[in-house]
């Protein structure tokens, strides 16, 4: 079994709460489109962050599978495993949810999008971004998550081309570093179709193409870790911050998930993959010391990235809740407030949904490695 790195775990927490930070700033009324606007917008990279930390844990079995020259991951305990970490929370949350919006909406009003048996159906099988007006008020967040099971289910038969077709006769990391380094094309192409097709839904956006290339920036960091011997983490932060700061100009786009253009879409997801690279990559070196890997690694970032997910599937549900109790109209109020008592409420509420689900997928096959969202 491979040995668990804590940072990695905390890094979670930086992620986690990155989402809550924008969700809160877009209720508010803080997504304008200038420059402080598009920076709160931009919070959002928190998602691209979970994108390639998850590319990066799943990968890593497949990497060392290849290296050592073993059996490569069996697929069918892998899409177990996967099912059994994220499907119990995700489904208490949905129905939760919708028995909130049934009984006690938040503000008193019903959501206009989502709603009846097959909204239900829709979000329960996280099928609610294929097509318009299956979006459920409280869940609105889910389509990244959407977007991350499509990337299980293709997992495998990539791995299985590119690992065990392509690199494994012959120990070769060039070869797999190639070929991964092929499919970060995926996303521009799809990019660039979707904006230039009348033919396709409107939230064809939002689909997995869209993002796949963050999920790649992970598996890339799997098969290069072992090449790489030290990381210059302050560096790699240091560029990490300037991409951010540089997303907040217009060449990325308005305050949106998906600008309106290929061009400012594809500025934006790579200025997101080089976020996400650099506060991911310094912590999959095996040397733990830095400042980075050692604040990651502390224990209140460990805990609450243990705890990540479920923050993720709870904290939007908490935030319309939240904007009513601060006595907020949807945009308006201030964002500091609404971010502090979201995450004061979302947490315990996640740590309870941890411990209901934790029975369900805490028990590891020997000699399986499961990474956690």
């Amino acid at each position: 079994m491979a040995a668990r790195v804590p940072s990695l775990t905390g890094v979670r927490t930086v992620a986690a709460l990155s989402v809550v930070a924008t969700h809160a700033a877009f209720w508010v009324g803080d997504y304008t489109d200038d420059y402080p606007g598009r920076l709160f917008a931009r919070f959002e990279v928190g998602v691209p962050v979970f994108f390639v930390l998850s590319g990066y844990l799943l990968f890593v079995p497949w990497v060392r599978a290849a290296a050592d020259g073993t059996p490569a991951p069996d697929t069918g305990r892998y899409l177990w495993h996967r099912a059994r970490r994220v499907l119990p929370a995700y489904w208490l949350t949905v129905i939760a949810v919708y028995l909130l919006y049934g009984f006690a909406p938040p503000g008193g009003v019903d959501s206009a999008t989502g709603t009846g048996w097959w909204g239900f159906v829709r979000n329960l099988t996280l099928t609610q971004v294929y097509g318009p007006g299956h979006l459920h008020g409280g869940l609105t967040q889910m389509w990244s998550l959407a977007a991350e099971v499509v990337f299980y289910l293709v997992l495998p038969p990539i791995g299985w081309v590119l690992v065990v077709g392509l690199a494994r006769r012959s120990w070769r990391p060039d070869l797999l570093i190639g070929g991964l380094s092929a499919l970060l094309l995926v996303s521009p192409v799809w990019i660039v179709v979707v904006a230039g097709s009348d033919g396709l839904s409107p939230t064809s956006r939002l689909w997995a193409p869209s993002f796949f290339g963050w999920f790649v920036g992970g598996m890339l960091l799997a098969a290069c870790a072992p090449l790489v011997r030290r990381w210059n983490t302050t560096g790699w932060l240091l560029t990490a911050l300037a991409a951010f700061v540089l997303s907040g100009t217009a060449i990325a786009g308005e305050p949106t998930i998906t600008p309106t253009t290929a061009s400012a879409t594809l500025v934006k997801h790579v200025l997101y993959l080089v976020i996400a690279v650099g506060v991911v990559g310094p912590l999959t070196a095996d040397d733990q010391s830095s400042w980075w890997a050692r604040l990651c690694a502390s224990r209140p970032m460990v805990w609450l990235g243990e705890i990540s997910y479920e923050v993720f599937l709870v904290h939007v549900i908490v935030l319309e809740y939240v904007m009513a109790l601060l006595g907020y109209a949807v945009f308006t109020g201030h964002v500091v407030p609404a971010f502090v008592v979201t995450v004061i409420i979302s947490v315990p509420v996640a740590w309870a949904l941890h411990r209901i689900t934790r029975p369900l997928w805490r028990a590891r096959t020997p000699g399986q490695h499961i990474s956690r969202r």
